[in-house]
């Protein structure tokens, strides 16, 4: 079974590293930022399962970051730190949609808890996809293949096999392009021209039975990247 992931967002080094150890010593992977721009850029383009945001940070608050990732990802579970005594920033961050909240200083156990208790009731997404459902027939993920309601069929090459498996497991979320980099073709993506991605996805598209000039199936969002949509989305 995959490690969870847990992306640590806290501004104070010596609280983060303390955090990060313990996710460490639980058998969590982590991701970490100690500023508020990094910090929304990790949550909106790497993968994590949970987000441990603290509210108040350089350069970016916190209840912007909260703003920012709900949008994008509707259902991630998110746990927010806060200070003690700070009831009205614990209201707005729940209001906000964060899941839970942690008071500093906060015990080790209190927090292991209190994240495991989150993911526990969080849904689980998915990690192996085998079929994509399409308007006008079937993508067979196992053989490599698309098979479309009127007899025609087209083979995937193995980049656009894992380009739409990746899409399928984060079906709904817009994944930007450097996202796309980093997870599928596994380079990191600063300073990468990222024609590759619009050509493989117009390729993609072509198999799909995709309209190119209003998609359907995976669909544009202007400036931020790509989101593969279903029939049962669309329903």
């Amino acid at each position: 079974m995959a490690r969870r992931r847990i992306l640590v967002v806290e501004d104070d080094d010596a609280i983060r590293m303390g955090v990060v150890d313990a996710l460490r010593v639980a058998h969590y992977d982590t991701a970490e930022a100690g500023r508020g721009r990094r910090g929304l850029e990790l949550a909106l383009t790497s993968e994590w399962d949970l987000l441990l945001l603290d509210l108040i940070l350089p350069e970016l608050d916190g209840f912007e970051i909260l703003k920012e990732v709900r949008a994008a990802r509707p259902t991630a579970p998110i746990i927010i730190l806060t200070a003690r005594g700070e009831e009205g920033d614990r209201v707005r961050g729940l209001r906000l949609g964060a899941d839970d909240y942690v008071v500093k200083p906060f015990g080790v156990r209190e927090l292991l808890a209190r994240v495991e208790a989150v993911l526990r009731r969080s849904p689980e997404r998915p990690t192996d996809v085998h079929h994509v459902p399409l308007p006008h027939g079937m993508a067979d993920l196992e053989r490599g293949q698309v098979v479309l309601a009127d007899g025609q069929r087209h083979d995937l090459s193995e980049r656009e096999s894992e380009l739409l498996t990746y899409l399928a497991r984060n079906r709904g979320r817009t994944i930007s392009r450097e996202e796309l980099l980093s997870h599928v073709w596994r380079v990191d993506p600063h300073g990468i021209e990222t024609r590759t991605i619009d050509m493989h996805i117009a390729r993609l598209r072509e198999k799909l039975g995709d309209c190119a000039a209003q998609p359907q199936v995976i669909v544009t969002v202007r400036g931020k990247g790509y989101r593969l949509v279903t029939p049962e989305d669309t329903a």
